[in-house]
Protein backbone atom coordinates (compact mmCIF):
# COMPACT_ATOMS: atom_id res chain seq x y z
CA UNK A 1 0.00 0.00 0.00
CA UNK A 2 1.41 3.19 -1.01
CA UNK A 3 2.55 6.18 1.59
CA UNK A 4 0.57 9.65 0.71
CA UNK A 5 2.40 12.43 2.20
CA UNK A 6 0.69 15.25 4.39
CA UNK A 7 1.83 17.79 1.78
CA UNK A 8 -1.09 16.67 -1.05
CA UNK A 9 -3.88 18.02 1.21
CA UNK A 10 -2.56 21.06 -0.04
CA UNK A 11 -2.41 20.60 -3.23
CA UNK A 12 -4.63 18.14 -5.07
CA UNK A 13 -8.39 19.26 -6.22
CA UNK A 14 -10.66 19.06 -2.91
CA UNK A 15 -13.11 17.42 -4.14
CA UNK A 16 -10.78 14.58 -5.25
CA UNK A 17 -8.88 14.92 -1.64
CA UNK A 18 -12.37 14.35 -0.36
CA UNK A 19 -13.20 10.97 -1.95
CA UNK A 20 -10.05 9.65 -0.99
CA UNK A 21 -10.43 10.87 2.84
CA UNK A 22 -14.14 9.89 2.88
CA UNK A 23 -14.27 6.82 1.12
CA UNK A 24 -11.86 4.71 2.95
CA UNK A 25 -13.59 6.66 6.22
CA UNK A 26 -16.71 5.81 5.30
CA UNK A 27 -16.08 2.10 4.77
CA UNK A 28 -14.31 1.97 7.72
CA UNK A 29 -17.25 3.45 10.10
CA UNK A 30 -19.48 1.43 7.65
CA UNK A 31 -17.51 -2.07 8.70
CA UNK A 32 -17.29 -0.69 12.78
CA UNK A 33 -21.28 -0.11 12.03
CA UNK A 34 -22.36 -3.60 10.70
CA UNK A 35 -20.16 -4.74 13.35
CA UNK A 36 -22.92 -3.40 15.40
CA UNK A 37 -25.55 -4.10 13.58
CA UNK A 38 -24.90 -7.96 13.27
CA UNK A 39 -23.67 -8.31 16.76
CA UNK A 40 -27.12 -6.74 17.72
CA UNK A 41 -28.75 -9.54 15.07
CA UNK A 42 -26.66 -12.15 16.76
CA UNK A 43 -27.21 -11.61 20.36
CA UNK A 44 -30.92 -11.23 19.74
CA UNK A 45 -31.18 -14.30 17.68
CA UNK A 46 -29.03 -16.86 19.57
CA UNK A 47 -29.52 -15.20 23.24
CA UNK A 48 -32.72 -12.63 22.93
CA UNK A 49 -34.02 -9.71 22.63
CA UNK A 50 -33.35 -8.54 25.86
CA UNK A 51 -29.83 -8.98 25.34
CA UNK A 52 -30.46 -6.53 23.02
CA UNK A 53 -31.23 -4.01 25.53
CA UNK A 54 -28.38 -4.66 28.23
CA UNK A 55 -25.88 -3.69 25.68
CA UNK A 56 -27.88 -0.77 24.94
CA UNK A 57 -27.06 -0.17 28.84
CA UNK A 58 -23.58 -0.77 28.52
CA UNK A 59 -22.71 1.21 25.27
CA UNK A 60 -22.59 4.89 26.69
CA UNK A 61 -20.46 3.83 29.28
CA UNK A 62 -17.87 2.11 27.36
CA UNK A 63 -18.28 4.40 24.39
CA UNK A 64 -17.67 7.62 26.96
CA UNK A 65 -14.00 6.07 27.97
CA UNK A 66 -13.39 5.22 24.23
CA UNK A 67 -14.15 8.81 23.33
CA UNK A 68 -11.52 9.90 25.06
CA UNK A 69 -9.35 8.08 22.85
CA UNK A 70 -11.50 9.65 19.65
CA UNK A 71 -11.37 13.56 21.40
CA UNK A 72 -7.49 13.01 21.82
CA UNK A 73 -7.55 11.91 18.54
CA UNK A 74 -10.00 14.24 16.85
CA UNK A 75 -8.50 17.53 18.82
CA UNK A 76 -4.73 16.50 18.59
CA UNK A 77 -5.23 15.72 14.63
CA UNK A 78 -6.57 18.96 14.32
CA UNK A 79 -3.32 20.25 15.57
CA UNK A 80 -1.07 18.15 13.47
CA UNK A 81 -2.61 19.09 10.40
CA UNK A 82 -1.76 22.39 10.83
CA UNK A 83 1.33 21.48 12.33
CA UNK A 84 2.08 19.71 9.00
CA UNK A 85 0.62 22.69 6.47
CA UNK A 86 2.79 25.08 8.39
CA UNK A 87 6.27 23.51 8.28
CA UNK A 88 6.17 22.81 12.20
CA UNK A 89 7.15 19.16 12.43
CA UNK A 90 8.50 18.97 16.12
CA UNK A 91 5.31 20.45 17.16
CA UNK A 92 2.89 17.60 15.64
CA UNK A 93 5.39 14.49 17.22
CA UNK A 94 5.01 16.64 20.17
CA UNK A 95 1.47 16.90 19.59
CA UNK A 96 1.41 13.05 19.28
CA UNK A 97 3.56 11.91 21.91
CA UNK A 98 0.89 13.71 24.54
CA UNK A 99 -2.00 12.22 22.71
CA UNK A 100 -0.34 8.79 23.66
CA UNK A 101 -0.03 9.79 27.40
CA UNK A 102 -3.76 11.73 27.96
CA UNK A 103 -5.01 8.86 26.69
CA UNK A 104 -3.93 6.16 28.18
CA UNK A 105 -4.04 7.86 31.51
CA UNK A 106 -7.34 9.50 30.96
CA UNK A 107 -8.97 5.20 29.66
CA UNK A 108 -7.08 3.59 32.85
CA UNK A 109 -8.76 6.02 35.59
CA UNK A 110 -11.89 5.85 34.13
CA UNK A 111 -12.14 1.42 33.68
CA UNK A 112 -10.80 1.72 37.31
CA UNK A 113 -13.86 3.82 38.67
CA UNK A 114 -16.36 2.14 36.14
CA UNK A 115 -15.36 -1.02 37.74
CA UNK A 116 -15.49 0.17 41.22
CA UNK A 117 -19.20 1.78 41.20
CA UNK A 118 -20.40 -0.82 38.58
CA UNK A 119 -23.74 -1.62 40.34
CA UNK A 120 -24.80 1.82 40.81
CA UNK A 121 -23.64 2.71 36.69
CA UNK A 122 -25.49 -0.14 35.29
CA UNK A 123 -29.45 0.69 36.82
CA UNK A 124 -28.48 4.27 36.49
CA UNK A 125 -28.31 4.05 32.43
CA UNK A 126 -31.52 1.74 32.70
CA UNK A 127 -30.29 -1.48 33.33
CA UNK A 128 -33.26 -2.65 35.53
CA UNK A 129 -35.52 -5.82 36.07
CA UNK A 130 -34.41 -8.60 33.64
CA UNK A 131 -32.26 -6.32 31.86
CA UNK A 132 -29.77 -6.23 35.17
CA UNK A 133 -27.86 -9.19 35.09
CA UNK A 134 -26.86 -9.95 31.64
CA UNK A 135 -26.13 -6.09 31.03
CA UNK A 136 -23.23 -6.47 34.01
CA UNK A 137 -21.79 -9.58 32.70
CA UNK A 138 -21.30 -7.66 29.01
CA UNK A 139 -19.87 -5.01 31.45
CA UNK A 140 -17.27 -6.19 33.50
CA UNK A 141 -15.59 -7.96 30.58
CA UNK A 142 -16.00 -5.28 27.73
CA UNK A 143 -14.38 -2.61 30.65
CA UNK A 144 -11.42 -3.77 30.50
CA UNK A 145 -10.75 -3.77 26.39
CA UNK A 146 -11.69 -0.61 26.39
CA UNK A 147 -8.33 1.01 26.96
CA UNK A 148 -7.20 -0.60 24.01
CA UNK A 149 -10.49 0.82 22.15
CA UNK A 150 -9.13 4.33 22.80
CA UNK A 151 -5.81 4.03 22.27
CA UNK A 152 -7.07 2.29 18.70
CA UNK A 153 -9.67 5.46 18.66
CA UNK A 154 -6.89 8.62 19.40
CA UNK A 155 -4.36 6.94 16.50
CA UNK A 156 -6.84 6.00 14.12
CA UNK A 157 -7.55 9.69 14.00
CA UNK A 158 -3.86 10.80 14.16
CA UNK A 159 -3.11 8.05 10.41
CA UNK A 160 -5.99 10.06 9.10
CA UNK A 161 -4.48 13.57 10.15
CA UNK A 162 -0.90 11.93 8.06
CA UNK A 163 -3.02 11.55 4.55
CA UNK A 164 -3.66 8.15 5.64
CA UNK A 165 -6.90 6.87 4.79
CA UNK A 166 -6.67 3.66 3.72
CA UNK A 167 -4.76 2.67 6.96
CA UNK A 168 -7.24 4.08 9.37
CA UNK A 169 -9.61 2.27 7.36
CA UNK A 170 -8.19 -0.97 8.00
CA UNK A 171 -7.77 -0.16 11.40
CA UNK A 172 -11.35 0.30 11.88
CA UNK A 173 -12.24 -3.21 9.46
CA UNK A 174 -10.00 -4.93 12.03
CA UNK A 175 -11.85 -5.12 15.72
CA UNK A 176 -15.35 -5.70 13.33
CA UNK A 177 -14.38 -8.33 11.38
CA UNK A 178 -12.61 -9.97 14.73
CA UNK A 179 -15.72 -9.40 16.75
CA UNK A 180 -18.23 -11.37 14.45
CA UNK A 181 -15.92 -13.87 13.88
CA UNK A 182 -15.58 -14.47 17.36
CA UNK A 183 -18.98 -13.71 17.94
CA UNK A 184 -20.25 -16.83 15.82
CA UNK A 185 -17.37 -18.76 17.56
CA UNK A 186 -18.29 -18.12 21.30
CA UNK A 187 -21.98 -17.64 21.28
CA UNK A 188 -22.96 -20.05 18.64
CA UNK A 189 -21.00 -22.71 19.19
CA UNK A 190 -19.86 -22.38 22.12
CA UNK A 191 -22.98 -21.10 24.10
CA UNK A 192 -21.27 -18.61 26.20
CA UNK A 193 -24.15 -16.17 25.80
CA UNK A 194 -23.40 -12.68 27.00
CA UNK A 195 -20.00 -13.56 28.48
CA UNK A 196 -19.03 -15.10 25.03
CA UNK A 197 -20.54 -11.32 23.03
CA UNK A 198 -18.00 -9.58 25.95
CA UNK A 199 -14.96 -11.44 25.57
CA UNK A 200 -15.16 -11.13 21.51
CA UNK A 201 -15.93 -7.27 21.89
CA UNK A 202 -12.56 -6.98 23.92
CA UNK A 203 -10.64 -9.09 22.19
CA UNK A 204 -11.23 -7.82 18.47
CA UNK A 205 -10.10 -4.47 20.00
CA UNK A 206 -6.63 -5.25 21.25
CA UNK A 207 -6.32 -6.78 17.83
CA UNK A 208 -7.33 -3.06 16.17
CA UNK A 209 -4.23 -1.82 19.03
CA UNK A 210 -1.88 -4.23 17.69
CA UNK A 211 -2.19 -3.01 14.11
CA UNK A 212 -2.20 0.84 14.81
CA UNK A 213 0.85 0.68 17.15
CA UNK A 214 2.37 -1.87 13.88
CA UNK A 215 2.06 1.07 12.05
CA UNK A 216 3.00 3.96 13.78
CA UNK A 217 6.65 1.73 14.15
CA UNK A 218 6.61 1.07 10.32
CA UNK A 219 8.10 3.06 7.79
CA UNK A 220 4.67 4.68 6.74
CA UNK A 221 3.95 7.02 9.29
CA UNK A 222 5.45 10.48 9.17
CA UNK A 223 5.36 10.63 13.24
CA UNK A 224 8.51 8.68 14.59
CA UNK A 225 8.29 10.03 18.31
CA UNK A 226 10.85 9.58 21.23
CA UNK A 227 10.55 9.04 24.62
CA UNK A 228 11.06 12.85 24.57
CA UNK A 229 7.95 13.65 23.25
CA UNK A 230 5.67 11.70 25.99
CA UNK A 231 6.15 14.16 28.57
CA UNK A 232 3.74 16.54 29.03
CA UNK A 233 3.94 20.10 27.14
CA UNK A 234 2.00 22.62 28.72
CA UNK A 235 0.64 24.62 25.74
CA UNK A 236 -0.22 21.68 23.76
CA UNK A 237 -2.00 20.36 26.28
CA UNK A 238 -3.94 22.90 27.12
CA UNK A 239 -4.70 22.98 23.23
CA UNK A 240 -5.55 19.50 22.51
CA UNK A 241 -7.92 19.55 25.96
CA UNK A 242 -9.71 22.32 24.52
CA UNK A 243 -10.63 21.51 21.32
CA UNK A 244 -10.44 17.62 22.19
CA UNK A 245 -13.22 18.67 25.04
CA UNK A 246 -15.53 18.97 21.77
CA UNK A 247 -15.42 15.74 20.62
CA UNK A 248 -15.87 14.55 24.70
CA UNK A 249 -18.50 16.90 25.77
CA UNK A 250 -20.52 15.49 22.42
CA UNK A 251 -20.16 11.97 23.71
CA UNK A 252 -20.64 13.04 27.35
CA UNK A 253 -24.39 14.05 25.90
CA UNK A 254 -24.58 11.08 23.93
CA UNK A 255 -24.33 8.92 27.45
CA UNK A 256 -26.62 11.37 28.81
CA UNK A 257 -28.97 10.91 26.25
CA UNK A 258 -29.04 7.09 26.20
CA UNK A 259 -29.52 7.50 30.07
CA UNK A 260 -32.02 9.81 29.89
CA UNK A 261 -33.49 7.72 26.81
CA UNK A 262 -33.31 4.12 29.01
CA UNK A 263 -35.17 5.41 31.67
CA UNK A 264 -38.09 7.16 29.91
CA UNK A 265 -38.50 4.35 27.91
CA UNK A 266 -38.27 1.54 30.31
CA UNK A 267 -41.18 4.05 32.43
CA UNK A 268 -43.07 4.33 29.38
CA UNK A 269 -43.25 0.70 27.59
CA UNK A 270 -40.84 -1.48 30.00
CA UNK A 271 -38.11 -3.66 28.20
CA UNK A 272 -39.78 -3.54 25.00
CA UNK A 273 -39.67 0.22 24.53
CA UNK A 274 -36.19 0.10 25.42
CA UNK A 275 -34.91 -2.38 22.78
CA UNK A 276 -36.99 -0.41 20.08
CA UNK A 277 -34.62 2.18 21.01
CA UNK A 278 -31.61 -0.05 21.05
CA UNK A 279 -32.49 -1.15 17.32
CA UNK A 280 -33.39 2.46 16.36
CA UNK A 281 -29.55 3.53 18.16
CA UNK A 282 -27.76 0.78 15.97
CA UNK A 283 -29.29 2.14 12.63
CA UNK A 284 -28.14 5.76 13.90
CA UNK A 285 -24.81 4.45 13.68
CA UNK A 286 -25.06 2.07 11.15
CA UNK A 287 -27.54 4.10 8.36
CA UNK A 288 -25.29 7.63 8.42
CA UNK A 289 -21.96 6.06 7.90
CA UNK A 290 -21.62 7.99 4.00
CA UNK A 291 -22.37 11.22 6.11
CA UNK A 292 -19.84 10.69 8.95
CA UNK A 293 -17.04 9.57 6.37
CA UNK A 294 -17.60 12.95 4.83
CA UNK A 295 -17.19 14.89 8.28
CA UNK A 296 -13.52 12.65 8.70
CA UNK A 297 -12.28 13.06 5.49
CA UNK A 298 -13.23 16.58 5.84
CA UNK A 299 -11.52 17.69 8.76
CA UNK A 300 -7.54 16.77 7.55
CA UNK A 301 -8.43 18.71 4.12
CA UNK A 302 -9.26 21.81 5.85
CA UNK A 303 -6.97 21.87 8.74
CA UNK A 304 -4.24 21.42 6.85
CA UNK A 305 -5.23 24.23 4.02
CA UNK A 306 -5.93 26.57 6.94
CA UNK A 307 -3.00 25.90 8.47
CA UNK A 308 -1.04 26.87 5.55
CA UNK A 309 -3.42 29.89 4.84
CA UNK A 310 -4.99 28.65 1.47
CA UNK A 311 -8.20 30.21 2.68
CA UNK A 312 -9.90 29.57 -1.18
CA UNK A 313 -9.28 25.74 -0.69
CA UNK A 314 -10.60 25.99 2.63
CA UNK A 315 -13.78 27.45 1.72
CA UNK A 316 -14.12 24.87 -1.45
CA UNK A 317 -13.89 22.37 1.30
CA UNK A 318 -16.78 23.49 3.21
CA UNK A 319 -19.29 23.65 -0.13
CA UNK A 320 -17.75 20.35 -1.47
CA UNK A 321 -18.24 18.51 1.63
CA UNK A 322 -21.83 19.77 2.24
CA UNK A 323 -23.21 19.03 -0.73
CA UNK A 324 -21.72 15.65 -0.59
CA UNK A 325 -23.11 14.99 2.89
CA UNK A 326 -26.44 16.56 1.82
CA UNK A 327 -26.72 14.04 -1.21
CA UNK A 328 -25.84 11.35 1.17
CA UNK A 329 -28.27 12.01 3.48
CA UNK A 330 -31.20 12.04 1.14
CA UNK A 331 -30.43 8.66 0.01
CA UNK A 332 -30.54 7.31 3.78
CA UNK A 333 -33.07 9.11 4.86
CA UNK A 334 -35.53 7.34 1.37
CA UNK A 335 -34.17 4.05 2.99
CA UNK A 336 -35.45 4.44 6.19
CA UNK A 337 -38.69 5.27 4.92
CA UNK A 338 -39.30 2.80 2.58
CA UNK A 339 -37.54 0.24 4.66
CA UNK A 340 -38.00 0.37 8.24
CA UNK A 341 -40.16 -2.65 8.56
CA UNK A 342 -38.18 -4.65 6.49
CA UNK A 343 -35.24 -3.75 9.33
CA UNK A 344 -37.08 -4.36 12.26
CA UNK A 345 -37.62 -7.60 11.37
CA UNK A 346 -34.02 -8.35 10.73
CA UNK A 347 -33.19 -7.85 14.50
CA UNK A 348 -36.30 -9.75 16.38
CA UNK A 349 -39.62 -11.28 16.09
CA UNK A 350 -41.00 -9.75 19.09
CA UNK A 351 -44.31 -9.05 18.39
CA UNK A 352 -44.53 -5.45 20.40
CA UNK A 353 -40.63 -4.63 19.22
CA UNK A 354 -42.11 -5.44 15.65
CA UNK A 355 -44.90 -3.22 15.77
CA UNK A 356 -43.85 0.10 17.23
CA UNK A 357 -40.08 0.34 15.73
CA UNK A 358 -40.65 1.31 12.13
CA UNK A 359 -43.02 4.85 13.10
CA UNK A 360 -40.69 5.24 15.72
CA UNK A 361 -37.26 5.39 13.25
CA UNK A 362 -39.31 7.11 10.87
CA UNK A 363 -39.33 10.19 12.85
CA UNK A 364 -36.11 9.83 14.10
CA UNK A 365 -34.31 9.84 10.37
CA UNK A 366 -37.06 12.70 9.19
CA UNK A 367 -34.79 15.47 9.23
CA UNK A 368 -31.27 13.10 7.86
CA UNK A 369 -31.00 14.93 4.74
CA UNK A 370 -30.26 18.51 6.52
CA UNK A 371 -27.79 17.73 8.98
CA UNK A 372 -24.75 17.45 6.36
CA UNK A 373 -24.66 21.53 7.16
CA UNK A 374 -24.87 21.25 11.14
CA UNK A 375 -22.52 18.16 11.21
CA UNK A 376 -19.93 19.59 8.72
CA UNK A 377 -20.22 23.54 10.33
CA UNK A 378 -19.20 22.03 13.87
CA UNK A 379 -16.22 20.07 12.31
CA UNK A 380 -15.20 23.11 10.50
CA UNK A 381 -14.69 25.00 13.87
CA UNK A 382 -13.27 22.46 15.62
CA UNK A 383 -10.67 21.56 12.42
CA UNK A 384 -9.65 25.43 12.32
CA UNK A 385 -8.59 25.08 16.30
CA UNK A 386 -11.56 27.49 17.65
CA UNK A 387 -12.91 25.16 20.39
CA UNK A 388 -15.81 27.44 21.58
CA UNK A 389 -18.00 27.67 18.83
CA UNK A 390 -16.87 23.98 17.74
CA UNK A 391 -18.71 23.50 21.15
CA UNK A 392 -21.46 25.34 21.21
CA UNK A 393 -22.07 24.07 17.73
CA UNK A 394 -21.47 20.13 18.55
CA UNK A 395 -23.94 20.73 22.00
CA UNK A 396 -26.43 22.45 20.32
CA UNK A 397 -28.37 19.37 18.62
CA UNK A 398 -28.55 17.21 21.68
CA UNK A 399 -27.51 19.19 24.87
CA UNK A 400 -29.33 22.30 24.65
CA UNK A 401 -32.23 21.24 21.86
CA UNK A 402 -32.98 17.48 22.39
CA UNK A 403 -32.79 16.83 25.87
CA UNK A 404 -35.05 19.31 26.78
CA UNK A 405 -37.56 18.32 24.44
CA UNK A 406 -37.63 14.70 25.66
CA UNK A 407 -37.94 15.64 28.77
CA UNK A 408 -40.57 18.10 28.31
CA UNK A 409 -43.07 15.97 24.94
CA UNK A 410 -43.12 12.45 26.48
CA UNK A 411 -45.19 14.64 29.54
CA UNK A 412 -47.67 15.37 27.27
CA UNK A 413 -47.53 13.16 24.10
CA UNK A 414 -45.90 9.84 25.60
CA UNK A 415 -43.93 7.66 23.39
CA UNK A 416 -44.55 9.35 20.76
CA UNK A 417 -42.89 12.37 22.24
CA UNK A 418 -39.99 10.93 22.29
CA UNK A 419 -39.71 10.02 18.67
CA UNK A 420 -40.52 13.23 17.38
CA UNK A 421 -38.02 15.54 19.35
CA UNK A 422 -35.38 14.00 17.39
CA UNK A 423 -36.78 15.90 14.10
CA UNK A 424 -37.02 18.65 16.06
CA UNK A 425 -33.94 18.89 17.09
CA UNK A 426 -31.93 18.25 13.85
CA UNK A 427 -34.16 21.26 12.44
CA UNK A 428 -33.27 23.21 14.93
CA UNK A 429 -29.32 22.77 15.60
CA UNK A 430 -29.53 23.10 11.59
CA UNK A 431 -30.93 26.84 11.36
CA UNK A 432 -28.07 27.70 14.25
CA UNK A 433 -25.04 26.07 12.45
CA UNK A 434 -25.92 27.30 9.16
CA UNK A 435 -26.27 31.18 10.64
CA UNK A 436 -22.94 30.92 12.61
CA UNK A 437 -20.96 29.18 9.27
CA UNK A 438 -22.40 31.64 6.83
CA UNK A 439 -21.21 34.81 9.10
CA UNK A 440 -17.36 32.51 9.34
CA UNK A 441 -17.12 32.64 5.59
CA UNK A 442 -18.58 36.26 5.21
CA UNK A 443 -16.85 37.86 7.76
CA UNK A 444 -13.65 35.85 7.77
CA UNK A 445 -13.10 33.68 4.55
CA UNK A 446 -13.76 36.19 2.39
CA UNK A 447 -12.30 39.13 3.66
CA UNK A 448 -9.03 36.75 4.65
CA UNK A 449 -8.95 35.58 0.64
CA UNK A 450 -9.61 39.69 -0.62
CA UNK A 451 -6.83 40.59 1.52
CA UNK A 452 -4.63 37.57 0.07
CA UNK A 453 -5.42 38.88 -3.50
CA UNK A 454 -4.29 42.87 -2.78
Amino acid sequence: MAHINSAALGKDPIWRLLIKQALPASIGILVMSLNVLVDSIFVGNWIGSIAIAAINVVLPVSFFIAALGVAIGIGGSSMISRALGSGNKNKALKTFGNQITLTLILSVFLVLIGLTFVDSIIPAFGGKGDIFDPAKVYYVVVLYGVPFLALCMMGNNVIRAEGNPKFAMIAMIIPSVTNLFLDYILINLFDMGMLGAAIASSVSYFFCFSFVLWFFLSKNSELKINWSHFGFDLPIIKELSSLGFVTLARQAVVSVTYLLMNNILFELGGEDSVTVYAIIGRMLMFALFPVLGVTQGFLPITGYNYGAGHWERVRKSINTAILYSFLLGLLVFTGIMFFSENIVRVFTDNPTVVRDTPSAMRWVFAATPIIALQLIGSAYFQAIGKAVPALLLTLSRQGFIFIPLVLILPMYYGEIGVWISFPIADVLSTIVTAYFLNREIRLRLKSTVSETLT
